[in-house]
């Protein structure tokens, strides 16, 4: 199953449909990668971080960019009913342009999202992202995607810790996810993250995170954060 849902709020409201699956029809802007397979880099473009996986497998961690529309596209095409379902609390049968651009085209402050690759063949396997709470800035909803292939292998908590530390960096004081009822890999990540239970919707489990502190920040976000997890602390 996918580990969770996009952020409810990731496309705008009205945003059009495409009405042909973006795997038979690309648009001009996804074809800078020339001749390359779609979903594919050149094993010379897969750089980032590399991680080893509990499992022995490896991947490669770095930010989204623009030019991974064609890997996303890919990993969506790759992932099950079931985890479509848990992922869009809703059955997804394909993604539009406008939603590829707008998981791929981030500022990597309000929007950010981290992508594993596969080491040895630098498909995408995995994407973490959180979306600011425009009414909260030090809130932020979060959500975690593993390819079918790829669960079970720790990588959902790889990804997450280290948008954990690209959230803090931002200023983000906490994470807020919904999960799909029953999606026990998710809940599993966020309980280790010391998440408490917020609420619940219909056929959903909503979870907040306090992020602790880790490494050397501003006294801004660390004075911010802690007044913050005082009063979340007191719901």
């Amino acid at each position: 199953m996918s580990y969770a849902i996009e952020p409810a709020h990731c496309v705008a409201a009205g945003t059009p449909v495409a009405t042909r699956s973006p795997f038979r029809w690309i648009p001009g802007w996804l074809r800078r990668g020339g001749s390359r397979l779609l979903g594919h880099w050149s094993r010379g473009a897969v750089t980032g971080r590399p991680v080893k996986l509990r499992d022995g497998s490896k991947v490669v961690i770095r930010q989204v960019q623009p030019a991974d529309a064609p890997l996303l596209a890919d990993g969506f095409a790759r992932l099950s009913g079931k985890s479509r379902q848990m992922r869009f609390l809703s059955r997804k049968d394909r993604l539009s342009a406008a939603e590829l651009r707008y998981f791929t085209d981030l500022d990597h402050r309000d929007h950010e999202a981290l992508g594993a690759l596969d080491q040895a063949d630098g498909r995408g396997v995995g994407v973490a992202r959180y979306v600011r709470d425009a009414k909260d800035p030090r809130a932020a909803e979060v959500a975690v995607t593993i390819v079918d292939d790829w669960q079970g292998r720790g990588l959902g908590t790889e990804l997450l810790a280290r948008l954990s530390d690209r959230a803090r960096q931002a200023g983000i004081c906490r994470f807020t996810a919904t999960v799909a009822y029953g999606n026990a890999a998710m809940a599993a990540i966020l309980q280790k993250m010391g998440a408490e239970l917020a609420g619940y919707g219909p056929g959903t489990v909503d979870y907040e995170v306090v992020l602790d502190r880790a490494g050397e920040y501003s006294l801004d976000w660390w004075f911010r954060c802690v007044d913050d997890s005082a009063v979340f602390s007191s719901r």
